[in-house]
């Protein structure tokens, strides 16, 4: 017998899927995934019989649900990976391009209220436990769609949404550096193995040749290349106390190099893991922003890294 189940679908960054309220999906976990992998259209290369966009970054899933601490403007956010071509549901990861939809679809699904002007809805990531404060425009205590904020990645403009982010380091393995090193070779390569929003091992593009301004194309059809960093993180894997990474998502891996020309910041690709990401994860982001403050931050004093605790970003210009 089919049930309906209601949802949203909200894009959230650079990504999309579905929103649910918690207390509209089974509470066995196994029978969640088999619903949600329904929903998807999973296990398909097109995902033809779900809602499911047929990549990684569409086929992701948020679960919303009322604060178990009780506070009216808090609620739990628990993501799922939805595997495109496996019967698989990956329960361990995070995602900080969906965490931006949280908050709005908390608001328009009645479990936080919306305050005059701008509503502030703290968000416990009940995958990683980090929380994270989102601040979403709310003119007559409505959420607002629309605006002129734009993000690399989305075409169009719409409202911003601030994402601070607290708590933030050791989310998924209780440190800050995993492996207990600052710098660990694998297979002749120097890596950084952090943990701050997202585990994620970070090398040198040149180490491989590359320059981190490739398209995601170009370095997926580098076969040689997407196997080598699949090996290295495998084994990085091991090295944070994760155990084997062969079919998860975590930790995921990245490339770093300085930009081209007059460009601040640093040129950084990042993979999700067997494919690039085509734009920028927002968790992986300030993983690999943290790993670029080196030179200015860690040398001087690894725990001063911990005290950057609250990140301020607008990954979330998105419509409805």
């Amino acid at each position: 017998m089919q049930k309906a189940i209601p949802c949203t679908l909200m894009r959230g960054g650079t990504s999309r899927g579905p929103y649910f309220r918690r207390e509209d999906l089974p509470e066995d976990r196994e029978a969640m995934g088999r619903v949600l992998l329904a929903a998807m259209g999973s296990p398909d290369a097109r995902q033809i019989d779900g809602i499911g966009g047929a990549t990684t970054l569409t086929s992701k899933v948020c679960i919303v649900s009322r604060a178990a601490t009780g506070e009216a403007q808090q609620v739990d956010y628990l993501f799922a990976q939805v595997s495109v071509d496996r019967a698989f549901v990956d329960w361990g990861p995070t995602c900080g391009n969906m965490l931006a939809g949280v908050g709005p679809f908390a608001i328009e699904s009645g479990l936080v209220p919306a305050e005059e002007g701008e509503t502030r809805v703290m968000i416990r990531a009940v995958n990683t436990g980090a929380l994270i404060e989102a601040v979403v425009q709310t003119p007559g205590k409505r959420v607002n769609y629309e605006g002129d904020t734009a993000i690399a990645g989305v075409p169009g403009t719409a409202a911003p949404i601030v994402l601070n982010f607290a708590d933030a380091v050791g989310g998924a393995t209780g440190k800050l550096m995993p492996t207990g090193n600052a710098i660990d070779v694998i297979d002749g390569v120097e890596v950084t193995c952090l943990d701050i929003c997202m585990p994620v091992v970070i090398a040198r593009a040149r180490d491989f040749g590359k320059t981190a301004r490739e398209t995601a194309k170009e370095l997926d059809a580098d076969k040689a290349f997407m196997a080598r960093i699949e090996a290295i993180r495998r084994k990085a894997s091991l090295a944070m106390g994760m155990g084997d990474a062969e079919g998860r998502v975590m930790p995921k891996f990245a490339i770093i190099a300085e930009p081209a020309g007059d460009q601040g910041g640093v040129a950084a690709r990042y993979f999700t893991p067997l494919a690039c990401h085509e734009a920028m994860a927002v968790t992986g982001g300030i993983c690999i922003a943290s790993r670029a403050l080196w030179r200015k931050v860690w040398r001087t004093s690894p725990a001063r890294i911990g005290k950057l605790s609250c990140w301020n970003t607008q990954p979330a210009a998105w419509k409805r």
